[in-house]
């Protein structure tokens, strides 16, 4: 999954018929982060939605070193350093609740999911226990507020890296058939579309 030729192909933008990357916006986004390796491409997949989206600048300028990987908090950056100091998929959601929070990993899932539904009251009583949890492992609570904002923000629309990963790798080898036998690819392609003018 290193194959220069691949790559070029998502880098370049000439993601006609790949699948998940064809759109325009994708596209745009893939010229900026020219993708490296196959986690760029999982963590694209799963930015290119509603809510993730506003972190794609930010996740092409720490990529090339055009902006300073910043972490929340030094206890994230082992579950955010792939990401570039963004959370971008409900796993690294539930980790940080883990790792800052005290959570369990049947509490991180619900906490997820709270975040997910935004109800209000439900909401209140996990940031007290999530700020109670960070200030026990010595983070100061209005940083502590402040990740926990950051997470309940994001993960109301969070992707789950498992999803994106089988559609980036699915993507991938896309790419990898157009790289290397585009003359098949577009004719398969063309066929498959036959019908439909």
């Amino acid at each position: 999954l290193d194959d220069a030729a691949t790559y070029r192909i998502f880098a370049d933008g000439k993601t006609e018929s790949v699948f998940q990357f064809e759109s325009r916006g994708m596209v745009g986004m893939l010229r900026d982060a020219k993708p490296s390796r196959l986690e760029d491409l999982i963590a694209m997949n799963a930015m290119f939605r509603p809510g993730p989206m506003e972190n794609i600048p930010s996740f092409c300028a720490r990529k090339h070193g055009r902006e300073a990987i910043e972490y929340p908090h030094p206890l994230l950056e082992g579950l955010l350093s792939e990401t570039y100091g963004i959370f971008v998929y409900q796993e690294q959601v539930m980790q940080a609740a883990q790792v800052l929070g005290g959570y369990s990993l049947g509490g991180a899932d619900l906490l997820r999911r709270a975040m997910g539904k935004k109800k209000a009251e439900e909401m209140a009583q996990q940031r007290s226990v999530f700020v109670e949890g960070a200030i026990a492992r010595g983070v100061p609570a209005g940083q502590a507020a402040h990740i926990f904002d950051l997470m309940e923000k994001f993960a109301g629309y969070g992707f789950n890296k498992s999803h994106s990963a089988a559609y980036a790798l699915l993507s991938y080898q896309t790419a990898w058939l157009k790289a290397h036998y585009p003359a098949a690819f577009m004719a398969a392609v063309l066929s498959a579309d036959m019908d439909n003018t």
